[in-house]
């Protein structure tokens, strides 16, 4: 009979260790993770977040930042863009757009959103201006703010000229390689 009751009794503690151990290891995830009320600046920017309708309407010129949580890109610019999304609070709207999030996938689908951080700009009336993808950092990024406030055309000298896009796809053509890949747009 006491064989008996010590197996249950350590089948109890058993029980107990386990059921507080995964206490602990839920709470040191969620504090890992952020917690419930993250804070960090991608989280920020997506609760201050406007809906992408509103924000054309509104009379501002307005960004649209398309993102995803596990974008190491998308997560390196987020200070820059939450450092500008204060400074020009009222001058211009930062909307963001998880490109994980089905919501979207229309508006993924309309600009062609093959890479992110993709950032397209609309003007005052809603109108699109420019689109820009790929990490900039702050100083980068509080140039094109400032030309794009003052409707002026911003340089990115990140894109290609018409003769430096033919030689890439000239090479790309050439390269057997390219042609036996199938690549998705967000395969990545």
């Amino acid at each position: 009979m006491s064989q008996s009751s010590d197996q249950n009794f350590l089948a109890g503690s058993q029980k107990l260790f386990l059921i507080i151990a995964a206490f602990v290891l839920s709470a040191f995830l969620l504090l890992f993770k952020g917690g419930f009320n993250s804070s960090t600046p991608l989280d920020l920017l997506a609760r201050r977040s406007l809906e992408p309708d509103i924000a054309l309407v509104n009379g501002r010129p307005t960004v649209y930042e398309f993102y995803a949580d596990w974008c190491e890109a998308c997560k390196e610019m987020a200070p820059s863009m939450l450092s500008l999304d204060e400074k020009y609070v009222n001058q211009v709207d930062i909307v963001l757009l998880n490109v994980d999030n089905s919501r979207w996938k229309e508006l993924i689908d309309n600009y062609n959103i093959n890479g992110i951080p993709k950032l397209i700009f609309f003007d005052e009336k809603g109108k699109f201006y420019a689109e820009l993808v790929g990490v900039r950092n702050q100083n980068e990024l509080e140039e094109i703010f400032e030309s794009f406030i003052k409707n002026k055309p911003f340089r990115d000298e990140r894109k290609l000229t018409g003769n430096d896009l033919e030689k890439l796809q000239s090479s790309l053509m050439n390269d057997k390689n390219y042609h036996s890949k199938a690549i998705a747009p967000r395969s990545h």
